[in-house]
């Protein structure tokens, strides 16, 4: 019985703060910029709506799998999975899908914290009233200043990693917990106020038709799979964040509600960042880009050349900090745990060697941008080879083996008691998260490696 097992680590006060935290995980900078843009180029409201199918289809059936392993084993995702393995007499490989997820945090917040890095830089460049007056060539020469200088990302990148570290050295109730009570309202209201601003620009209607208005002829195969795949990676599954978090749960606390709510949230911060985006980008006549150029070079120019713009654009990057602060956290967790359960440490000493390590593996992103921009491996640079490596094999891997261990080896007994369902609700999660959920990741594995194939 889980009632049984307690987590060395703690756990947090309240199934609000859970939420609170996994919302943070879930929250990052996908959120801010790519959800509006994919949602705006294939189908608007339609694509939303296809979107919100997925979440509830696949997101949400694999955050609840995720979760209850967490509560049941409470230790980190690779002990957590080693015993449930042992204790339902399965073979003990499935230990393995644990260290999916700690190599997954490790990589992906290794060029994470370099473009957070980058996030960090913009707030005091905006603050400085740098892009005041700014035109695309100005700000694009800033952008182009800031990732060609190794120093200036090496510096940036060093204190990202230093203040999650901080934060995840306290523990659960004092440093994970505190952290999201403080940024995850803070980044609520940071959005509120931009998406209040935008109303004012005189092109809210047409950002909000951008995003919203429904484009069926939009709304091809290769959309419905871009919706499929958003749903899946935007809820941060399959890298062991949510795993370890759901291992501090309180036995009490519904993982179905949690989930909805979580879902629900994480969609809701997608659509303000687009009601907050592009109004702005229409309003000066911009073209609304993808990726980092639409954070860093297209916005830039409009916070440069409208009124307030020096504090809104401050505000704006002072909420992608606090977006990608709060996934940082939950993305190194899952080893810092690890460290402390397996070798003894206190939680200090554990962040630190895993902080050290992140930091260290960092480096190559840093020097992608610019000492090793002309260094590649299949055409990738070293910081695009992770990124594709992370996103398109190990997360959908993580995924796929949660949704085979909670659906096909874990006996329907411990997952009925864990999740408090029964009836209908029971059997719905059940073939959602036996049939469903993983044909729909086999399904995103196969179009990667259909795209690899024939480019």
């Amino acid at each position: 019985m889980s009632a049984k097992r307690t987590s060395i680590h703690g756990q947090w006060s309240s199934r609000w703060a859970f939420i609170l935290a996994a919302t943070g995980s879930a929250v990052g900078l996908g959120n801010i910029w790519k959800f509006p843009y994919i949602a705006g180029e294939n189908g608007g409201g339609a694509f939303v709506l296809v979107y919100l199918l997925c979440v509830a289809c696949i997101g949400i059936p694999i955050m609840m799998a995720e979760i209850l392993l967490g509560r049941r084993g409470r230790r980190s995702p690779i002990n957590t999975m080693r015993v449930l393995a042992r204790e339902g007499h399965h073979h003990p490989a499935w230990q393995y899908l644990g260290w999916i997820g700690v190599l997954a945090g490790f990589l992906i917040l290794s060029y994470y914290s370099v473009v957070a890095g980058w996030a960090l830089a913009y707030v005091f460049r905006a603050a400085g009233g740098l892009f005041s007056g700014a035109g695309g060539e100005q700000v694009g020469e800033i952008f182009t200043a800031l990732v060609s200088d190794p120093e200036r990302l090496l510096a940036w990148h060093t204190i990202f990693v230093v203040m999650t570290m901080i934060v995840v050295s306290r523990g659960v109730q004092s440093g994970l917990e505190k952290a999201v009570r403080f940024l995850m309202p803070a980044l609520f209201l940071l959005l509120a106020m931009l998406v209040g601003y935008a109303m004012s620009t005189g092109s809210f209607a047409q950002g909000v038709a951008f995003l919203f208005s429904p484009d069926f002829g939009k709304l091809t195969p290769a959309a419905i799979l871009i919706a499929m795949g958003h749903a899946f990676f935007t809820l941060s599954l399959g890298m062991g964040a949510i795993m370890v978090y759901g291992s501090y749960l309180p036995d009490d606390a519904s993982i179905t509600q949690t989930s909805v709510t979580i879902a629900l949230a994480d969609t809701l911060v997608a659509l303000m960042a687009g009601m907050a985006i592009f109004p702005i980008v229409f309003a000066h006549g911009l073209e609304p880009g993808a990726g980092p150029g639409l954070i860093f070079q297209t916005l830039p120019i409009a916070f440069g050349n409208m009124p307030a713009g020096t504090l809104f654009g401050t505000l704006f990057f002072v909420l992608l900090v606090f977006a990608a602060w709060t996934s940082a956290i939950s993305l190194i967790e899952p080893a810092v745990a690890w460290l402390v359960e397996n070798h003894g440490m206190s939680r200090v000493m554990a962040s630190v060697w895993a902080g050290a390590i992140t930091w260290t593996v960092g480096l190559g992103t840093v020097f992608s941008f610019n000492l090793w921009a002309d260094d590649t491996l299949f055409g990738l640079t070293f910081f695009d080879l992770l990124d594709f490596a992370t996103a398109n094999i190990i997360l959908p891997l993580g995924g796929l083996f949660i949704a085979l261990f909670a659906g096909w080896t874990l006996s329907r007994r411990v997952t009925m008691e864990e999740l408090g369902l029964d009836g209908i609700g029971y059997q719905l999660w059940y073939i959602l998260i036996r049939y469903v959920a993983p044909l729909a990741v086999v399904i995103i594995f196969l179009n990667v490696v259909g795209l690899l194939r024939f480019g």
